[in-house]
């Protein structure tokens, strides 16, 4: 018999909340049930921000910075920022994080010039502070940041995750749900989920090869 020739197999909200009460050993009967659920599976995808970068949540940002002007509002579904640079003239300058501290003590945060340094405050509406301030309206910030994953709003919407995180989804959400409803399984299904979860994490990473520079700074002869 031939093969089936098809590559996108997926679950929907409803596909996985069925799946996770099946693991706990109950059947889904009742439209509170699924909302419970739907809540418990927007638990798990903050859960899931706090655990490290997921590479599909990974996107390019850019920012047309004004002279002058040192601190910009970013989108509240920015979680995090990781890679930051100036473009001047089609050349690229890494600009480096700092903590909130470090950048509070700089004496004069109003010097201008290109910026070298960002502190990124973390709030509801997250901001980037620059130093030096900006000197000039022509140059851009381009930095990849961690969006939010998207919510389950509906029972008909796609989860927002690639195909190879449906296995730990599923066993998350069955996880969530015997807290709930299946306190006997608590124990076994959590432990399928960090199982499946690490694997799912240890795929999700660049395939780089590591490099290993050795300081001599303190070398004595």
């Amino acid at each position: 018999m031939a093969t089936s020739g098809s590559r996108d197999f997926t679950l929907d909200v409803a596909d996985i909340i069925e799946e996770a009460y099946e693991r706990c050993g109950l059947e889904l009967r009742t439209g509170y049930e699924a909302d419970t659920a739907r809540r418990s599976l927007n638990l798990m995808f903050a859960d899931w921000a706090n655990r490290g970068v997921n590479l599909w949540t990974v996107k390019l940002g850019t920012l047309s910075l004004v002279s002058g002007t040192a601190t910009y509002a970013l989108s509240d579904t920015i979680a995090d920022l990781l890679e930051v640079v100036v473009r001047r003239s089609g050349t690229d300058f890494e600009v480096q994080r700092i903590s909130r501290g470090e950048y509070q003590n700089q004496p004069n945060k109003t010097t201008t010039g290109r910026p070298s340094s960002f502190y990124f405050n973390r709030q509801t509406t997250p901001e980037i502070n620059l130093w030096p301030t900006p000197e000039n309206n022509t140059d851009e910030l381009r930095y990849y940041y961690v969006q939010r994953i998207e919510d389950a709003d509906s029972l008909v919407n796609d989860v927002d995750a690639p195909f190879r995180f449906l296995p730990c989804m599923a066993a998350g959400l069955a996880y969530y749900l015997a807290v709930k409803r299946s306190p006997d399984r608590v124990q076994l299904l959590k432990s399928i989920y960090e199982e499946e979860f690490q694997r799912a994490a240890d795929e999700d990473e660049d395939r780089v090869p590591l490099k290993l520079t050795p300081s001599i700074s303190y070398l004595r002869v």
